[in-house]
């Protein structure tokens, strides 16, 4: 069913389909959009908020878009802090998204779009697929798992 979000500050459309049990919908939704706050928080400098909306276990996965394969939360952590400390600036938000949503995980796959700054100051163009995994602990979602595709410019 397709429904509004409000993600980073804009409207998107997504398709959401319910798999085991009802419920849920609407607070992947906020999930979802905590986390593209969080990740545009991180071009800041800020990592606080990517702290917030990742679950700090063990069997967390990240595959990014500067390479790599990180699992568990202290591997997850300490990529996404080298990433806060570059500042890449600019501003990625989510399209074409799609979500399923089960009982107790969720997956969101959708296309990132955006811009970003490089090592050599010059704006470069993002526009890569990436699947979001998010389980729910307690009476919230968080993400145990992203991957995208490469951007060469962050590439390792």
């Amino acid at each position: 069913m397709p429904m509004l979000i409000l993600a980073a500050g804009g409207l998107l459309t997504a398709n959401i389909t319910l798999a085991a049990g009802k419920g849920g919908e609407q607070d992947i939704e906020q999930a979802v959009g905590e986390f593209y706050t969080a990740l545009n928080a991180l071009f800041t400098g800020d990592v606080g908020p990517m702290k917030e909306v990742w679950s700090h276990a063990n069997d967390v996965t990240y595959m990014g878009p500067g390479g790599g394969f990180q699992a568990g939360w202290d591997q997850v952590l300490k990529n996404w802090e080298e990433q806060a400390a570059m500042k890449l600036g600019g501003k990625v938000e989510p399209t074409e998204m799609r979500i399923t949503v089960g009982r107790d995980l969720a997956v969101v796959s959708d296309i990132e779009k955006g811009e970003n700054t490089n090592a050599a100051g010059k704006v470069e163009k993002v526009s890569i697929r990436a699947t979001n995994l998010f389980r729910r602990e307690g009476r919230k979602w968080k993400m145990i798992g992203h991957h995208t595709d490469l951007l060469p410019y962050l590439a390792k």
